[in-house]
């Protein structure tokens, strides 16, 4: 019973996983119409090279064997970096991208949304690491810096100068960080905190309270971001 569980299981999942492709494609050809054949190009070359290699040294069922799966592991490779690219190119400028962003950081880092907002909707997110805390901002970059300001003097209050705080403008503009590389950014800052460090940090700024908890705002997904999950980064 529980093998023929294990293989009903398994066949409802395949259908997802299929599907999920399918809808990834779709998203990736939208912004690049060109995927398809590039990938398969890909795939046709790793292949090609191998067999034709197989034949010259006599081997070519054995090489051949290895250049289907090489040229599969380089299609999946190519195929993700390049949905990646086009799921960035669709989110960027849109608002609470840098918020999905840091949703998919990784472990080890707690993250909260919009901690400090401003009439003209310029927004800060926060996250807390062994880096120590980093203020993620999205919008007008001259407003954002009398923001990030504030937000860092109130930072200091809280945890004391032994925390390091960061600053992070989200942008493709001279001193910020493209949305793409927020979260390759945050994972090359220096770790100075220890484990119980980062505890008690989270447990200071979550007695402190948030934004996003004194803020009549719906519960869900920020705008633009409904339905989207962000491919982790290289």
């Amino acid at each position: 019973m529980a093998r023929k569980e294990r293989a009903a299981n398994a066949d409802t999942a395949n259908p997802g996983r299929l599907k999920q492709i399918a809808l990834t494609y779709k998203m990736t050809r939208r912004n690049d119409p060109k995927v398809g054949l590039v990938v398969a190009g890909v795939g046709i070359v790793v292949f090609g090279v191998l067999l034709g290699l197989g034949f010259l040294i006599g081997h070519p069922v054995y090489l051949g064997i290895l250049g289907f799966l090489l040229a599969f592991l380089a299609m999946a490779i190519v195929f993700g970096r390049r949905a990646e690219r086009a799921a960035f190119g669709q989110m960027e400028g849109q608002p609470g991208a840098a918020a999905a962003v840091l949703d998919q950081v990784g472990r080890g880092w707690t993250t909260t949304p919009a901690v400090a907002m401003n009439r003209s909707q310029d927004v800060v997110h926060r996250a807390v690491g062994k880096a120590g805390i980093v203020l993620v901002a999205e919008g007008n970059q001259n407003r954002l810096r009398t923001l990030l300001a504030s937000e860092k003097k109130k930072m200091a209050r809280i945890v004391g100068p032994e925390v390091p705080v960061t600053d992070i403008i989200v942008g493709n503009g001279e001193g910020q960080v493209p949305l793409k590389k927020v979260r390759t950014t945050m994972l090359k800052l220096p770790r100075t905190l220890t484990g119980p460090q980062v505890t008690a940090t989270n447990d200071r700024l979550r007695a402190m309270g948030d934004l996003m908890s004194n803020m009549p705002i719906p519960k869900g997904p920020m705008p633009g971001t409904k339905g989207m999950k962000m491919p982790r980064g290289r």
